[in-house]
Formats: structure tokens, C-alpha cells, sequence
């Protein structure tokens, strides 16, 4: 931005080439504000948190990647290599932190100002490429024994790593046409977008037809079999109901024994053609087997020789001779007669 600022196509009537750049006709810089301390080796960056750290100043903790106006300047040299240094301020107080380049351990160092929160780790442990010291790199060149003795670790490192390293090749070139991994990979979901439609579809129609307003699972072969052991009983129209009632009254014998007199009623209460009028409540059926002779107003005409006998109260004894005429007792109401 700087830059597009300094230079421009717009050259003042009073300029002439022997004054120079534009920028320098101003009295300016390309690099506008960020070049102020030039003139003493300082250059205004964006820098880069490469680490997290402790400020000293505020003790807060500033993550990696946090960015900052910082002054570079040039320090020193490692070899052909420069040293830079750079200083800003914390965003968080007043606080001025120093850091600084170190390219023997490919590193940045904390001058001052902070402490850096160690979360270190050994290289060689996550396999990565880790720069020869110098003197080692000496002693490859000049001791043939310890040559010797590296190459042989190294050539043990690439036996052991072949197996990956061949893992790595054949899933890299599962890849290598991208084209039919596309396709394959589209189809698939072309099949499972179709099969998700069509579920939608079902679930919708059972939803209107029932008119719910609920999600539904999707089914299981657990739900086909419990519904299949789910039988639901018939139903029988009032038709229906009357016809068996007929059927149990034509299959039933007219005349009942008289052991079986109070069970004809209590089927012909459950039929319901008991009248009212004994078939109120349950001890309606005990009233009618209490019922005597002299409760009915029945008179009965017998010779007897002792006086008049009581037809009610058992005779105790054998010697009283008495004849009993046959007594019969209709029900009008009913469509059927029981004899006695």
C-alpha cells in the first residue's frame, strides 16, 4: 500500500529529471511511516508470535500466532546467515518485549520482556529433519571410521522406513486418478441421496395419512418381526352376535332335567329372555328356588285318614298314607315350558 502511494503517475509542473524519483522531489519514502527510523537500521514489520509466551509486564498469556508491529534491525551474523532482533509492545500493557532470530537451532530466543511457555519435544521422536552440527559435519568429512559408522545407522533408518514408505506410495496412488475417485465417489451419493428420497417419501404418506406431525425413525428388521407376531382379533357385526345367540337356543334341549332347572335359568338369563321381573338382580334366581307350594297359593286335595297334611314340613313318619296330585307350573312369558 505503501508503495502505490509513493508512486504515482502525476509529476508536478516544477519537477525536472535531474531532481530525481518522485518520491524523493517529496521528501518521502516508499515505505511511508514503516521506514521513520531507517536512517538508524530499524524497520517497522509485521511480526508473528512463533510460540506461546508469558508477558512479564501484565503476566497474561499471548498464543501463537498473535501479531505485532515490531522494529526489526540487523544484530549480528552466524556464518553468512544475519541475526535480526525485534521489539513491540504487548497489547495487553505497556510492556516492551525483545525477541531474536537463532538460526544455529532454527529457533527464535526470548531476549527479554516475556518467558516462553515450554511445550517442547524431541525432534528425532516425531521423525523429523533435524540440522548436523558442526562438528559433526567436521568429523564426516575428515574420520572415515565415524563415516563409516553413520552410514550404517542410516542405512538401518531406511531399511526400517521402506515398509512405510511403500504404504505411502500405494495410497498415494489409489489417488492418482482423481477423475474416476470423483465419479466413484458421486455415484455413491447419487445412490444414497435416491434411497433417502424414497424414505421421505414413505415416511410422508404414512405422516398425512394418519395426520401426525412427527419424525419417524427410520425401520429396522427388529420392528418387521415384532409386527408380524401382532394378530388383531375379529370383530363380529350385531348380525353376527344374534345368529350365534339362535344357534345356542335351537341347540338346546327343551326339556330340562330337574337337577338342571336352575342352570336352564340362569342360560336363558344369560340369553336374555328371562323376564323382568325375576331376572332383576341375582337373588331374583334365589327367590324363585325358595318359592314353596303354599307361597304359589297352590291347594292340593289328598285323602288322608289323620287330618289335614302339611304339604310343606317333611312327615316323620312312615305310617301316614297320603295321595299327592301332580302339580304343573307354566311361565307365559317365556317361549319355552320347563314340567315339574
Amino acid at each position: 500500500m505503501g508503495e502505490r502511494k509513493g508512486v504515482n503517475k502525476y509529476y508536478p509542473p516544477d519537477w525536472r529529471p535531474e531532481m530525481g524519483s518522485i518520491n524523493k522531489y517529496h521528501g518521502t519514502h516508499a515505505l511511508r511511516e514503516r521506514a521513520n527510523k531507517l536512517h538508524l537500521g530499524i524497520l517497522t514489520i509485521r511480526f508473528e508470535m512463533p510460540y506461546n509466551i508469558w508477558c512479564d509486564g501484565c503476566k497474561n498469556h499471548v498464543g501463537m500466532g498473535v501479531r505485532y508491529n515490531a522494529e526489526k534491525k540487523k544484530i549480528g551474523m552466524y556464518y553468512s546467515t544475519p541475526l535480526y532482533q525485534f521489539r513491540f509492545k504487548c497489547h495487553l500493557c505497556d510492556n516492551y518485549i525483545d525477541m531474536k532470530t537463532d538460526p544455529a537451532n532454527l529457533d527464535y530466543v526470548i531476549v527479554s520482556g516475556a518467558r516462553r511457555q515450554e511445550r517442547r519435544w524431541d525432534p528425532l521422536e516425531n521423525e523429523q529433519v533435524v540440522p548436523e552440527e558442526k562438528s559433526t559435519s567436521q568429523k564426516l568429512a575428515t574420520d572415515a571410521m565415524f563415516k563409516l559408522e553413520h552410514g550404517e545407522k542410516d542405512a538401518s533408518k531406511s531399511k526400517a522406513a521402506a515398509p512405510i514408505i511403500d504404504r505411502l506410495h500405494d495410497h498415494r496412488e489409489r489417488w492418482r486418478d482423481d477423475y474416476a475417485s470423483n465419479r466413484l465417489l458421486r455415484d455413491q451419493f447419487r445412490i444414497a441421496k435416491k434411497d433417502l428420497k424414497e424414505r421421505a417419501a414413505a415416511d410422508n404418506a404414512i405422516l398425512a395419512k394418519s395426520s401426525l406431525s412427527i419424525k419417524l425413525l427410520p425401520q429396522s428388521e427388529d420392528d418387521s418381526k415384532i409386527a408380524s407376531l401382532l394378530r388383531l382379533n375379529p370383530t363380529q357385526t350385531p348380525e353376527e352376535r344374534q345368529n350365534d345367540v339362535r344357534q345356542l337356543i335351537d341347540s338346546r334341549p327343551i326339556f330340562s332335567s330337574p337337577q338342571s332347572q336352575t342352570s336352564g335359568i340362569s342360560r336363558r338369563h344369560s340369553l336374555g329372555i328371562i323376564p323382568n321381573a325375576f331376572a332383576t338382580n341375582s337373588k331374583s334366581s334365589k327367590s324363585i328356588e325358595a318359592m314353596t307350594r303354599r307361597n304359589l297359593g297352590v291347594n292340593l286335595k289328598a285323602k288322608e285318614e289323620n287330618g289335614p297334611v302339611n304339604l310343606d314340613t317333611p312327615s316323620t313318619s312312615g305310617a301316614t298314607s297320603r295321595t299327592v296330585f301332580p302339580v304343573s307350573l307354566c311361565d307365559y312369558t317365556s317361549s319355552s315350558e320347563d314340567s315339574q
